[in-house]
């Protein structure tokens, strides 16, 4: 089974890598850019043929790790 989980900020966090990316494609004339955020993608198999227990595994895995839920959300799918 794959799992794939994204990770990004909550709004209202500051995004820095966002704004430094977004005033970088300003500078290189994509004016029409605006609000950039930065996140990540983390991609892994599971042993497992019960996708409910896996996503509810792969949640675990994200609150206790892969995300620090103070500032950031994620998202995860399970195919």
């Amino acid at each position: 089974m794959k799992a794939k989980v994204e990770v990004f900020l909550k709004p209202g966090v500051l995004d820095v890598q966002g704004k430094a990316i977004e005033g970088a494609l300003h500078g290189l004339g994509f004016a029409d850019v605006s609000d950039v955020r930065v996140g990540k993608t983390i991609e892994f198999d599971l042993k497992g043929a019960d996708p409910a227990a896996a996503e509810a595994e792969v949640k675990a895995m994200c609150d206790r790790l892969l995300a620090n839920t103070v500032i950031e959300g994620y998202r995860v799918e399970v195919a």
